[in-house]
């Protein structure tokens, strides 16, 4: 037996013109013919192709690079920075992008408008310089990290790039850090800050998000590690807490001196 087509129907004591309003779509904002152009050059390039992160270490370690500077880092001079995870780099016109696991540009805006295309990606020449720090996670033999992705990095001009390999699967090192100078890519030493960029990087023990493991962190110039949201929460507490056993003490000490 066929089916009687489904209506729409409406709360009783709604007008049907406010009905319409309540269901409609937002308007897009007007965009200028500049917006509309780079929004036409962007259409043949893919931004997202579906690809799964490699393992849940990999997609905790990212969040650990990410979610911290956003709450508790503040860039030289107080500039603007993006640091974003697992986002295409188009680096040169009509050319595959690379993707990072982490990227890290000071001095850059990303567009808030996410129904752009040119705000969901990094297109290094709206953005206008190439992302000051690259950082790849090893997950195993086959990303070419340390090869064809260093090789990447290097003739685009990346002024950091970092492997993390926690498992040592390519044998350099857990951390490998390089700083480009003269167009070739040279390892440093720890500890490994960025002082032009105000922030550096460390191994750190400890639990986040329920695992125990030897993850990647920001840090400042004195090693300690930017901390998460979580963390800065923990802190006030403590320290809340530290107050009011204070508080407790001395009015304990007021009250013995008053007898």
């Amino acid at each position: 037996m066929s089916k009687r087509p489904m209506r729409a129907t409406r709360a009783k004591g709604v007008h049907p013109a406010r009905a319409a309003a309540q269901t409609t779509a937002p308007a897009r904002p007007s965009r200028s013919p500049a917006v509309l152009a780079i929004e036409r050059e962007l259409e043949p390039y893919v931004i997202e192709d579906g690809k799964p992160v490699d393992s849940i270490i990999t997609e905790k370690n990212m969040r650990l690079l990410t979610e911290p500077l956003h709450g508790g880092w503040s860039a030289p001079d107080n500039q603007p920075f993006v640091v974003l995870a697992n986002v295409g780099v188009f680096h040169t016109r009509k050319q595959p992008p690379i993707v990072p696991d982490v990227l890290l540009a000071v001095g850059v805006t990303q567009g808030a408008d996410l129904s752009l295309k040119q705000n969901l990606s990094y297109f290094v020449w709206l953005r206008g310089k190439v992302p000051d720090v690259a950082l790849e996670i090893v997950s195993n033999r086959e990303g070419g990290e340390d090869t064809d992705k260093q090789a990447i990095y290097r003739r685009i001009g990346v002024p950091y790039y970092v492997i993390f390999d926690p498992d040592d699967e390519l044998g350099g090192g857990v951390l490998r850090v390089f700083e480009r100078l003269k167009g070739r890519y040279r390892r440093l030493k720890e500890p490994f800050y960025f002082k032009d960029l105000g922030v550096g990087l460390r191994l750190w023990k400890g639990c986040y998000g329920g695992l125990d493991f030897t993850w990647l962190r920001w840090c400042d110039k004195e090693g300690n590690v930017i901390p998460t949201g979580a963390e800065r929460a923990d802190a006030e507490r403590e320290r809340a807490d530290e107050a009011l056993k204070e508080l407790a003490r001395l009015r304990a000490k007021l009250r013995k001196n008053a007898r």
